[in-house]
């Protein structure tokens, strides 16, 4: 996949900006999304592995460099331990503006300052680099969709595109086939967990997490 300095958290949110309507994302949940590609991200790096199912840091003084993804791991150090699935939730807004921020900073997306009401301040953000969000969402369906077998797709890759594919992410395309599309990220989920140990019970779990997070975003008040 290109823009390969993006950390999997950024890509995840670049994916959600639609090429065809630059003002436009797909932010249902979004910041739930973001969160558990930073998450795997973090275990995939070794910073954060699987204790009987609880998200736990390995060292106290390792950083990655990334600003987003040392306050995460900061913010999982100085809180009480959590399972995998309950760390997709909180403050999840917070990583969500951080790297929205870090694709306004690469140029990625533009901030845009307006009034609400002609008196309430506000931004709103714009894709800026269309071309770069359409190549990246190319190649994001030709990884979830072939022709290349998921065992050839590097782990980083296909992490990703299991997320999105989780959060239902329109830039992924139609379904089509469900069975079929349900295999393929099965297959990329065992994939991108060749990446550390431990890392695919990880996958799932956050998986499963933004999978419930869309599943609500969708069902009506009352259902």
């Amino acid at each position: 996949m290109p823009n390969g300095s993006l950390s999997p958290p950024a890509r995840l949110c670049l994916l959600a900006w639609d090429p065809a309507r630059p003002g436009t994302a797909d932010t249902a949940r979004l910041h739930h999304l973001v969160r558990a590609g930073a998450l795997a991200e973090l275990a995939r790096r070794g910073l954060l592995v699987d204790d009987d199912g609880i998200a736990t840091p390995v060292d106290l003084d390792r950083r990655t460099g990334d600003a987003v993804l040392d306050g995460l791991l900061d913010l999982v150090r100085e809180s009480v331990p959590r399972r995998w699935r309950a760390w997709v939730r909180p403050y999840a807004r917070v990583t969500f503006d951080a790297v929205r921020e870090q694709l306004v900073a690469g140029g990625y997306l533009r901030a845009e300052k307006k009034r609400v009401l002609g008196v309430f301040p506000s931004v709103d953000h714009v894709l800026a680099r269309v071309a770069a969000a359409r190549v990246l969402r190319e190649e994001a369906r030709e990884v979830l969709d072939g022709p290349l077998p998921a065992r050839e797709v590097p782990a980083r890759d296909a992490l990703v595109v299991a997320l999105a594919a989780a959060a239902e992410l329109r830039a992924l395309g139609p379904v089509g086939d469900r069975a079929r599309r349900r295999g393929r990220i099965e297959e990329l989920t065992a994939c991108g967990a060749t990446a550390a140990p431990g890392l695919g019970k990880v996958l799932r779990e956050v998986r499963a997490a933004v999978s419930a997070e869309a599943a609500r975003a969708v069902t009506p008040a009352g259902g």
